[in-house]
């Protein structure tokens, strides 16, 4: 039996805030998560900002790609009234406004690098630059997808935590990630029961299952006996 998992808010409170944006972190804080995830993506001018697609179309009030816009027309976007008039005016944060907040609580952070679509070249130097800045070493761990962009900040950065994002059962995942020596994979369930999802514990590696939205789903893997060392989730509070 598995004993309480760490409970990350995925992409913050967001079954009940709009995703991504500072309202969502808060309240993750709020109803007791242990650790927040979230998604980065790169402006044309090199900020860093927290959104999960590759446009802004699904989540704000305007169109576009995220590296053809500038800082400060992603700032000015409504990233909250696509989810209810009563966030309407909440911003897309940055990374460093992020941290900002961070710093003065003690929440896990899993930062996921959107690179997998597009490949935002310098985004892996840039992210860990601003975690040695907020000094925020010892609490973040950097996934992706993309494994080469993880290659990449392995080079930057041998000491940081790092894992591998695989996406339903999908060997070349688990291939890819012992070349590169990762001690962690974030899953989905099927990953986790399947038998690469026992061959990768048997390699030593740490598993975090996303996105787990039910009790009974979380009961289900529990009573599996799989070894999970944390779940993402959209309600934080249910698994409190």
């Amino acid at each position: 039996m598995n004993q309480q998992p760490v409970i990350f808010a995925h992409r913050g409170a967001s079954g009940t805030h709009p995703e991504n944006t500072m309202a969502a972190f808060k309240a993750a804080a709020e109803k007791g998560a242990d650790g927040i995830e979230l998604d980065v993506q790169m402006t044309r001018d090199g900020e860093i900002v927290i959104i999960h697609d590759e446009t802004v179309n699904r989540t704000t009030n305007g169109k576009g790609a995220i590296e053809k816009m500038t800082a400060g027309e992603v700032a000015a976007l409504d990233a909250g009234g696509w989810f209810s008039a009563a966030f309407s005016g909440e911003k897309i944060p940055t990374l460093n406004e992020f941290f900002r907040w961070a710093s003065e609580n003690t929440l896990q952070i899993n930062v996921e690098l959107k690179t997998n679509k597009v490949p935002y070249h310098g985004i892996e130097k840039k992210v860990l630059d601003l975690i040695e800045h907020y000094n925020m070493r010892g609490r973040v761990i950097i996934s992706s997808f993309n494994f080469d962009s993880i290659k990449r900040v392995i080079e930057l950065d041998p000491y940081i935590a790092v894992a591998g994002l695989v996406w339903k059962i999908r060997r070349d995942a688990l291939v890819k990630a012992k070349d590169l020596g990762l001690t962690a994979l974030h899953t989905q369930t099927s990953f986790a029961l399947s038998e690469y999802g026992k061959e990768a514990i048997k390699h030593g590696m740490l598993l975090r299952l996303y996105t787990i939205n039910e009790v009974k789903e979380w009961n289900r893997i529990n009573e599996s006996g799989v070894p999970v060392e944390a779940i993402i989730t959209d309600f934080p509070e249910r698994f409190r």
